[in-house]
């Protein structure tokens, strides 16, 4: 590594000897030496901005040089001297001058000089100062500030000049005009030159009756364009047009506001933080500035080029012409798509820039500029975010009063489709980024880091707390009771589920996140979910019982270390069913993905993804159907636009299914569609699994030789295309179970696919007594298997009589197909019983062959039929994960459509008639069935009403004799019975808002109206006292309640106790207000500071994304952003599509309503708080309330 700088020795030496000659400065100064407090007398010569010193006058060679460009000169005061008399000593120092000269340099010490007189002294740092040409510097920042003032000046004398030059224009054309009418009336005041003279000679009495008819015609003509102007003043076109103009009057006056804040954002903040950033002690990096401001400065120099067109153009109003104006814009807008991407990550920099007591002191005394107005910088980096919808919103209303005919129809429409796309394509970089920053900031959380969430293809899916039951040797459940405190707080675990892993974490007192050491990073395609322990096995008997069925089972199966099991208990029956939903659907994907992979790969030498690629319809826009650029969690594009058809065909593609879109599409179908065509749609699925694949996929799919059976599957002629189900065998026959009891089907990675993606291992060798079964019989026992094989398709299989003797041989199930029957090298069917393979074990041999080539004995229709069957298999996969994340997490859709549900119920019992069903999903079935018909009995949750009706409760305490812990716990179990009780139905179509709000909202009314109730309460509490000190007393108390709400993350309590602080009728009591001690008033401001509005709810969402369930957020803020979705955007193109990206965005919001919903407070309920906390008879109504508050502390007179 090079140690030093080399330079020209030579060329030195001769600045040297030029400075010794022609130096602008020279003579002997005394230099303070670096290692300790000596003072060295140097002769020392300065040329240009290089200072020399030399040994002595006479040496010819430089000791040193020092460069002085950019340094700084100014003078120091003696340094104290030690060890000197009071006398001269003294004396002597303070006749000697001292300076430092400062380097704007990194590590360059300064350099401390002193001299014998002052005036030597001066002029030496005279002299020291023009060398560093610190003038030139400021100079040069003067004229370019200048020139780029100029460059403006002059692009607004361009388009002046382009105005005045088609004024001009236009002013020769109307002189022309007005030559030529000239002519016309010299012509026509010739002709009239004849008849004016024989009117001299007419009577006087003619003449007065002709100056009556003039009188007369003028006043009927200026009547009539009177008529005419007042008709046009009142018609619609006119009314148009001024709306028209008043649009753009507002549009001038927000661009000129958008213009002003801008020009504060760069020269109240931007431009001082730089000026800062170059200090000595910077508070801040110049990275980090030009992290937070971003490209702020380019924004503002666009827009107020485009303020000063619009102004251009309003002073030749009335004829107003923009689209051209636009037509500039347009291509500049791009500077957004940097601001939008990166502005969640500029607050990040900003908040972390504020943990430096430097830095915020510094921006409190930016901020507390006038022009600011109070407003943070937080709030004017935001303004940006909203200009493009604004512009858009603009043209929409310009458009809606510019006629269809007008001059620039067309250009608007054209600027309003551009900013349009141009504001999907940041909305779609900032959905992309936004789950890349959520798995960082978790990743962030976690004290030991986690690799797997820096994969961009990790996508969140929930998180929230469960209990992790310990085990003990031998996969025994310890004796443990529910109620256990030390279960509880021992074995709380922090779960985050992403689409392809399970992360288990503890939480340490400090609130950081830890790894469990063992099982804390499962990987999903090695998990096995088990829902309903099985009641074979020792360890479970009693499980259900001891846990109240809130446990389930994830079985783990690494391939190069030893299986474990993961016990977890959830809270409750419907966050159970919320988290085994979400899991099992997670582990399907990836697993029939993999399976899928595995098949198609079999002859065809294209990949799944490569099939996918080339598929058009995946990625090609179309009549029906639009694409974003936004990969989704299968890496293919999210759909912006399309017809309920082509949702359809994506809900039910087998290649890949994204869990967004399928919970984005079960949350909003009812808007678009209904559940009686989705369940038309999996019912066809179900039956002709073949029409889920496009037809070019499937010649890739079938590429064998038998051409012609490929044409069968074209022509959807194929007996195999539909499913076909048989009735219940003969007597004579009957259906055995393979000797070989269980063996368990593994899907590996489909990395590994080429390896052999299917492995088979043997859970049980013991044999099962041979048993006749029905395909209508019960489902079979649970089972701890990931994906067992039976039977396939039967249909359509003949054989010779020797063939059909083999099928009835006791050793072999008869069920089994034959193209899944193992068969010696020889093509012999094995007769002995040990050699005898199960279903499962033949399916597992054949699709175990993938990229192995064909085992001995396997024809190509053998193939074919194995493949066929496995997809058969997967749309039933895909039907029965559909169904069953419909039925979990959208169980009101059946409570309130008994039709749809028998109709379920009719698809489900069909499903298990089929002959060839796998245990797996005649288990999965049979839970879907299981959770369909019974009551809702699980649901142990209190509610509001059974709260108020409780009539056998003790007496109701009184607000003196509660403390404040218990009201705070009581107030957010109410919150929360009340947010948990919101249908997420509710949240469609705004019916908050419309006149019925009460019939089509109920329960988002009944939230409105206790949180009005809870904070009239408080309002009224306090104004109960006549003294001040109660009222004070009570003040703090209600604070308290309020900071403890914060701490359990109830922040709609934050709010209800704050907002009735801030009503008129509280906060004017001033001698009540300087009652209440700093540190409640200090401890108030942070709480309102953390629930303020500012900034769309800014800092609560902050919280709310760091924070962990339970909490219960403001509801409020979720119905302000859904009412801007579906304001800003309509739910149908104008060509009938549906606006899926909109549903996408009301999905989001509805998901984290519902994950806040289904995480329930461990919180015991107390009556005698609850009775206090409903009792209307202590609410006072807002009138008497502000009566009460005038009484206790009158007006002051004027």
């Amino acid at each position: 590594m090079q140690k030093s700088v080399r330079y020209n020795e030579g060329h030195a030496l001769y600045l040297a000897f030029l400075a010794r000659k022609e130096g602008t400065k020279r003579g002997f100064l005394s230099k303070k030496a670096a290692e300790a407090s000596r003072w060295h007398e140097k002769w020392f010569a300065l040329y240009q901005n290089v200072l020399f010193y030399f040994e002595g006058e006479q040496s010819g060679r430089p000791a040193g040089m020092y460069l002085l460009e950019g340094c700084s000169c100014e003078r120091t005061p003696a340094p104290p001297r030690t060890g000197a008399g009071p006398g001269g000593g003294r004396d002597a120092l303070d006749k000697q001058y001292y300076f430092t000269v400062l380097f704007g340099h990194e590590g360059q010490k300064p350099l401390e000089l002193r001299c014998e007189e002052e005036q030597d002294g001066k002029e030496w740092m005279e002299a020291i100062h023009q060398a560093s040409y610190a003038d030139i510097l400021i100079e040069r920042e003067v004229l370019m500030q200048k020139y780029i003032h100029l460059v403006q000046i002059v692009e607004t004398e361009k388009i002046a000049a382009n105005q005045l030059r088609h004024q001009l224009e236009d002013q020769d054309t109307e002189i022309e005009r007005l030559k030529s009418e000239i002519v016309a009336l010299n012509k026509t005041k010739e002709r009239m030159r004849p008849y004016q003279s024989n009117q001299e000679d007419e009577d006087p009495d003619i003449k007065k009756i002709k100056k009556v008819q003039s009188f007369m015609r003028g006043w009927l003509c200026r009547r009539k364009w009177k008529t005419i102007v007042q008709d046009y003043i009142c018609s619609p076109h006119a009314e148009s047009m001024r709306k028209r103009n008043q649009i753009v009057f507002t549009m001038v006056e927000a661009e000129s506001e958008y213009v002003h804040q801008l020009y504060i954002l760069v020269n109240g903040f931007l431009r001082p933080l730089r000026m800062a950033a170059s200090s000595k002690k910077p508070p801040i990096s110049h990275d980090d500035v030009s992290s937070i401001f971003l490209n702020s400065e380019t924004i503002m120099f666009l827009h107020e080029i485009f303020h000063q067109g619009l102004k251009a153009r309003i002073a030749n109003w009335p004829t107003l012409i923009l689209a051209d104006l636009f037509d500039i814009l347009l291509p500049m807008l791009n500077i957004y798509q940097e601001f939008v991407r990166n502005h969640q990550y500029s607050l990040q920099v900003l908040a972390n820039c504020k943990q430096n007591r430097d830095f915020d002191k510094l921006l409190k005394q930016y901020e507390a500029n006038p022009a600011c107005e109070g407003r943070m910088l937080e709030t004017f980096l935001t303004y940006p975010m909203f200009q493009i919808p604004r512009y858009i919103i603009t043209l929409h209303e310009l458009l809606a009063h510019t006629p269809h005919e007008h001059v620039e129809r067309k250009s608007l429409e054209f600027a309003k489709s551009k900013l349009e796309e141009l504001s999907r394509v940041m909305h779609d970089e900032v959905s992309d980024t936004e789950n890349i920053r959520k798995n960082l900031a978790i990743e962030r959380m976690i004290v030991e880091g986690c690799d797997i969430l820096l994969d961009t293809s990790q996508t969140f899916i929930r998180q929230g707390s469960l209990i992790q039951v310990p085990s003990v040797e031998r996969g025994k459940l310890s004796k443990v009771r529910l109620g256990s405190l030390s279960l509880k707080k021992e074995g709380e675990r922090q779960c985050f589920l992403f689409t392809k892993h399970f992360l288990i974490c503890t939480r340490s007192s400090g609130g950081k996140l830890h790894l469990l050491k063992t099982g804390g990073v499962l990987s999903l395609i090695e998990c096995t979910l088990i829902e309903e322990p099985d009641a074979s096995d020792d360890d479970s008997k009693g499980s259900g019982h001891m846990f109240g069925h809130l446990d389930f089972k994830i079985v783990v199966e690494p391939p190069d270390a030893t299986p474990f099991t993961v016990v977890l208990l959830a809270p409750s029956r419907q966050e159970k069913a919320a988290w085994m939903s979400d899991i099992s659907q997670c582990v399907d994907n990836i697993r029939c993905n993999g399976l899928m992979t595995i098949v198609f790969e079999e002859n065809s030498k294209v990949t799944v993804p490569h099939m996918i690629k080339s598929d058009a319809r995946l990625h090609k826009d179309d009549t029906d159907i639009c694409f974003s650029k936004t990969l989704n969690s299968c890496k293919v594009p999210q759909i912006r636009y399309a017809s309920v058809e082509r949702l359809l065909e994506r809900l039910t593609d087998l290649r890949f299914l994204s869990i967004d879109f399928l919970n984005t599409f079960l949350h909003t179908y009812r808007i678009f569609t209904t559940a009686a065509v989705v369940l038309a749609k999996l019912s066809d699925i179900y039956k002709r699994p073949f029409t889920s694949i496009p037809v070019r996929s499937l010649e890739l799919f079938f590429a064998t030789s038998q051409n012609n059976r490929g044409e069968h599957l074209v022509d959807g002629k194929s007996p195999r295309l539909c499913r076909k189900f048989s009735s219940p065998p003969p007597l004579a026959v009957s259906r055995t179970s393979s000797p070989v009891r269980a063996r368990k089907l593994s899907l590996t990675s489909p990395l590994n696919s080429r390896m052999g993606a299917l492995d088979l291992t043997t859970s049980s060798s013991s044999s099962s007594p041979t048993t006749t079964h029905s395909p209508a019989a019960s489902p079979p026992p649970h089972t701890a298997t990931v994906l067992e094989s039976t039977p396939s398709d039967r249909a359509g299989v003949e054989g010779s009589p020797a063939t059909e003797a083999t099928e009835h041989s006791p050793c072999r199930s008869p069920s089994t197909p034959r193209h899944l029957r193992y068969r010696q090298p020889g093509g012999q069917v094995a007769d002995n019983a040990h050699c005898s393979v199960s279903p499962a074990s033949a399916f597992a041999i054949a699709t175990a062959a993938a990229g192995h080539g064909s085992p001995p004995g396997f024809n190509n229709t053998e193939r074919t039929c194995d493949k066929e069957f496995i997809i058969r298999r997967t749309a039933t996969n895909r039907v029965l994960n559909v169904l069953r994340h419909w039925v979990s997490k959208h169980a009101q859709d059946f409570e309130l459509n008994n039709e749809l549900k028998m109709n379920v119920l009719n698809l489900l019992e069909e499903v298990l008639r089929d002959p060839d069903l796998l245990p797996q999903e005649r288990k999965a079935t049979a839970n879907i069935l299981r959770a369909l018909s019974q009551d809702d009995q699980d649901d142990i949750h209190l509610k509001l009403e059974d709260i108020i009706q409780m009539t056998d409760c003790p007496k109701a305490e009184c607000f003196e004799t509660l403390s404040a812990m218990e009201m705070a716990e009581q107030i957010t179990l109410l919150d929360h019975i009340v947010f948990r009780s919101i249908p997420y139905e509710e949240f469609l179509g705004q019916g908050w808002m419309k006149l019925d709000k009460n019939e089509r909202t109920p329960y988002i009314m009944k939230t409105s109206q206790h949180f009005n109730d809870m904070s009239n309460l408080v309002a009224s509490q306090i104004m109960n006292y006549a003294d001040v000190s109660s009222r004070a007393n009570a003040i703090e108390k209600w604070v308290a309640v309020a900071d403890i709400c914060r701490c359990l993350h109830n922040y709609n309590g934050v709010l209800e106790i704050t907002s009735a602080l801030n009503r008129s009728a509280i906060y004017r009591l001033k001698k009540t207000w300087a009652k209440v001690s700093k540190q409640t008033k200090a401890l108030m401001d942070k709480l309102q500071k953390t629930v303020s509005s500012e900034g769309r709810f800014k800092n609560l969402r902050e919280t709310l994304k760091n924070c962990n369930p339970p909490a219960v957020p403001y509801l409020g803020m979720y119905l302000t952003d859904l009412a801007f979705i579906e304001e800003g955007t309509p739910n149908f193109t104008e060509e009938g599509l549906v606006n899926f990206s909109k549903m996408r965005m009301i999905s989001h919001i509805i998901r984290e309503i519902r994950q806040f919903q289904q995480t329930s407070y461990r919180i015991d309920h107390q009556p005698k708080v609850t009775q206090y906390l409903l009792d209307k008879a202590l609410i006072i109504d807002e009138d008497t309330l502000y009566e009460l508050s005038l009484k206790i502390e009158p007006r002051l007179p004027a």
